[in-house]
């Protein structure tokens, strides 16, 4: 018997893809007021979310799934018998992780042969779906429960996302950047250029204007490549983005020309968890070395 991928809704994958690939998404929660939170993708809807942040000028806040959640999501398969991996969002930015955890635990105590293994996936949104989206592969390809473990392993430290903002005010809400890069966008209204490496963000520099930013990703990326002497053709790629579509085919196709690849997999987009720290207009790329290169 194969075994049920579990990922909490950082992955950001799309409800298609989920239910093609047979994914159990166990949602975060999302909050305009502080009191009343939804769950993301299920009782709030990802342009909602958008619309409402640019109309309205609104500051959401986000909630991680409980350990409830989680006990919820893994006894019934559990009771089928089947193993479980869970995907959960880097622990440096969220609970999720530990929710999970102590679910586990605790559904093992009532059923004692359960299998559950639960992941820090060290990542988060558009990089974790493409995680998910190689664990998906090595399941059809009938790699075995503890060969995907291992492997999941060892791919999670190649993961990155490259991505720029429209402004920082968003992050600054969330706590997320630090007071020097904070003082300098006041002043000077630049775009910060980020990077998630290991679980955690990092400025990556900073231009003028949109169009030089989404420029600045591209050489980013680039540049981790050659600097490490990898071959982007050993990578799966995709395009995270808010709301502005036009703009993630562009990058794409600058990607695609810089790095001679073509990104094909465009089932994700940045969600509500991401997105109430990001704000409305993220866009960069995230990539992760394909598990059996």
């Amino acid at each position: 018997m194969t075994y049920q991928i579990i990922s909490d809704g950082s992955c950001d994958l799309t409800k298609q893809y989920v239910e093609k690939n047979d994914i159990v998404v166990v949602p975060f929660y999302v909050s305009f007021d502080g009191e009343n939170y939804l769950k993301e993708g299920i009782e709030v809807d990802h342009d909602d979310f958008y619309n409402k942040m640019i109309d309205e000028h609104a500051f959401p806040k986000s909630s991680l799934p409980s350990v409830q959640d989680y006990i919820d999501a893994f006894t019934p398969i559990v009771k089928e018998g089947k193993p479980i991996i869970c995907i959960c969002i880097t622990e440096k930015f969220s609970g999720s992780y530990q929710s999970a955890t102590n679910a586990a635990n605790m559904v093992k105590e009532e059923y004692p042969d359960a299998k559950i293994t639960v992941i820090n996936s060290m990542v988060n949104t558009v990089l974790q779906g493409i995680l998910v989206n190689e664990i998906v592969r090595m399941r059809d390809n009938g790699l075995s429960y503890e060969n995907t473990i291992e492997k999941i392993k060892e791919i999670i430290p190649t993961g990155r996302i490259v991505f720029t903002l429209a402004n920082i005010e968003y992050l600054k809400q969330g706590g997320r950047i630090g007071k020097l890069l904070m003082f300098a966008s006041d002043k000077l209204g630049i775009k910060p250029l980020i990077t998630l490496k290991e679980g955690e963000i990092f400025p990556s520099g900073i231009t003028r204007n949109r169009a030089k930013s989404i420029k600045k990703v591209v050489e980013i990326t680039k540049s981790h490549f050659e600097k490490n002497r990898l071959n982007p053709k050993d990578y799966q790629f995709c395009i995270g983005t808010g709301i502005t579509d036009d703009e993630a085919k562009e990058l794409a196709k600058m990607i695609e020309d810089e790095l001679n690849i073509t990104i094909d997999f465009w089932d994700v987009r940045i969600g509500t968890t991401i997105g109430t720290h990001t704000g409305p207009y993220p866009i960069g790329t995230a990539f992760i070395k394909k598990y059996d290169r």
